[in-house]
């Protein structure tokens, strides 16, 4: 296969082959909505490899349900390791408790799973902080949170090839 290069194309034929890659990843049921692709790859690459089933995309509180009934929210970030902190996205009413495990994944730029983390809901009340502008928690995978004894990597998990 040739390798691409971007540089051969137009603006408008990048975006072409943007939709048509969405569209192709949608019917290989990788993406579910319109919304950013990392979010969904991220919740369908968590599924297919830990066996989870990836709940409708209107519930709320949860993205996944484990064989055993255990609610599973993905948070993902895509970042670049030169810079980027590791900050996941709000969690939104986190004291509902409304999953049991969130499932923390860097991503690099290429897509490649950086760092994976599966984190008890009670960890995650114990070091999120809430933002008021944002209304929600937010959650940092680096320093001391990576170091308590109930959070577990999972990065080897998600590495290697995709199914």
């Amino acid at each position: 296969m040739a390798k691409f290069n971007p540089n051969d194309f137009s603006t408008s034929e990048l975006l072409r082959c943007y939709a048509a890659i969405l569209d192709e990843l949608r019917a290989r049921s990788v993406i579910r909505t319109q919304n950013n692709p990392v979010a969904d790859y991220a919740e369908w690459l968590v599924s297919k490899k830990l066996g989870l089933e990836l709940t409708p995309n209107s519930n709320a509180g949860y993205d996944a349900l484990g064989a055993d009934g255990s609610r599973y929210q993905i948070k993902r970030r895509r970042i670049e390791l030169s810079r980027d902190r590791g900050q996941l996205g709000v969690i939104r009413n986190l004291d509902a408790v409304e999953f049991d495990y969130l499932i923390g994944v860097l991503f690099s730029m290429n897509f490649s799973t950086v760092e994976a983390y599966k984190i008890p809901h009670a960890t995650i009340r114990d070091f999120a902080r809430f933002r008021s502008y944002q209304n929600g928690h937010i959650l940092h995978l680096r320093g001391s949170i990576l170091e308590a004894p109930e959070v577990e990597d999972i990065s080897f998990v998600l590495e290697g090839d995709h199914p």
